[in-house]
């Protein structure tokens, strides 16, 4: 009898931690995009504010605070954030899909797995699909890497942002600035 109780035990435990919220290390995460200019100078620029969660049912939600845009240079963060992103109105973007929990629970740390996810990206008031192949790696028993194995293309006429280009080519005198942007990411959750 004393074993039935103690299996029981051990299953609410385990089932508890299956079905807990994760949430986002802002401080060991990293979006980041590379902007082309000129046809041939690239750029690597990210995002210092994210925050998100996985939770119990696999839905994942990662929000972005577009005002933290960081490109090393604070006049062009400033038109950024004021004519492409247009913070004002638009002050946040959003990444939603599923992760795979099942495949997350079958692996043990260290293991990784890799999953091809459908992600819808909401950005200056549009909201798209993209599909992201993402390498999910265990990293303890309560924390997890979720990271793009290869970049993501935003299209900037996909989100309305043609125009914010053309403002950024302007003030800054430039040629061109490719509206096709790479973008890559490495997401740390950590079980609650």
């Amino acid at each position: 009898m004393l074993k039935i109780y103690l299996f029981i035990f051990a299953s609410i435990i385990l089932s508890s931690n299956a079905v807990a919220q994760w949430e986002l290390v802002n401080d060991e995460s990293i979006l980041n995009y590379i902007s082309i200019k000129k046809s041939k100078v690239g750029e690597v620029n990210g995002f210092k504010t994210l925050s998100g969660s996985i939770e119990s049912d696999g839905n994942v939600s990662v929000e972005i605070d577009l005002a933290s845009v960081e490109t090393n240079i604070p006049i062009r963060n400033e038109r950024m954030k004021n004519m492409l992103f247009e913070v004002a109105s638009f002050a946040k973007a959003n990444i939603s899909g599923v992760l795979d929990l099942k495949a997350l629970s079958e692996i043990n740390v260290g293991e990784t797995y890799v999953d091809s996810i459908s992600v819808n990206l909401s950005l200056h008031g549009v909201s798209n699909e993209v599909v992201a192949d993402v390498r999910v790696v265990k990293l303890s028993k309560n924390r997890i890497l979720a990271a793009s194995v290869k970049p993501v293309i935003v299209n900037a006429d996909q989100y309305k942002l043609l125009g914010g280009v053309g403002k950024l080519r302007e003030v800054a005198n430039l040629p061109s600035i490719s509206t096709a942007v790479p973008v890559t990411f490495s997401f740390v959750f950590k079980q609650q």
